[in-house]
């Protein structure tokens, strides 16, 4: 019976560690403002997304990876927007969040319109929520 007992607490435990329905709301909600921010060009608003500690990395065809911190990743998404000739935006396809209250992690599909032009692309997130809610502890993406 005790061992009974000890196996359904470790499962009811383990259950409990994955990111609950209020969990998976909030981080859905936060993850839409993370490309609503940025397809809208609102700078501030999308660097907000961002732990002041965050780390984003780019992996390209090969393996090979590019890393920036925080205040030169948003400085390059800036002048990306403004030395484009038309308006992009990027819109989530497909999002999937483990975790729970306190770290979570979320693998999103995205697609980028540029004009006429469609990238894919996936963008994994490591998020800490934090007094301010949920942000951005890094960020690994890569184009199809």
């Amino acid at each position: 019976m005790r061992l009974l007992s000890a196996l359904l607490l470790s499962l009811f435990l383990c259950a409990c560690s994955q990111a609950g329905p209020a969990d998976e709301a909030a981080i859905q909600t936060f993850l839409q403002r993370y490309f609503s921010t940025w397809s809208a060009k609102d700078m501030t608003g999308y660097a907000a997304c961002f732990h002041s500690t965050a780390r984003i990395s780019f992996v390209q065809d090969g393996g090979q990876m590019s890393s920036q911190g925080l205040t030169d990743f948003i400085h390059g998404q800036k002048l990306g927007h403004e030395r484009s000739p038309v308006p992009m935006t990027e819109v989530p396809t497909d999002i999937q969040i483990t975790g729970d209250d306190r770290v979570s992690q979320a693998a999103v599909r995205w697609k980028l319109t540029k004009g006429r032009e469609t990238v894919t692309g996936t963008d994994y997130f490591t998020l800490v929520k934090t007094a301010e809610g949920w942000k951005i502890a890094s960020l690994v993406f890569y184009n199809d």
